[in-house]
């Protein structure tokens, strides 16, 4: 599996991710996919063109939000993925 696969399926994975749990959904919409080495996908927040100012979103993103998406990964591209959030 490549990045390139992930970012090809991602709306399809935050669809899955919406059906089951919008705040989780909105957690991770604007996620930006960095990197994926070995099975860490590694997303990041940092943007700046994406919002006027500076806002902390961090404490929106929680655990169970996490697991949801790397749920939803696993059930549309059969793989399992550990996400770190930059």
């Amino acid at each position: 599996m490549s990045l390139t696969e992930i970012k090809a399926a991602w709306n399809q994975i935050l669809d899955t991710v919406e059906s089951s749990n919008r705040i989780a959904w909105m957690a991770y919409f604007d996620a930006r996919l960095v990197s994926l080495e070995g099975s860490e996908l590694t997303l990041d927040f940092s943007d700046p063109a994406k919002l006027a100012g500076s806002h902390d979103f961090t404490k929106g993103r929680n655990p169970a939000h996490r697991t949801e998406l790397e749920s939803a990964i696993t059930a549309i591209l059969g793989i399992a993925v550990t996400v770190i959030e930059k």
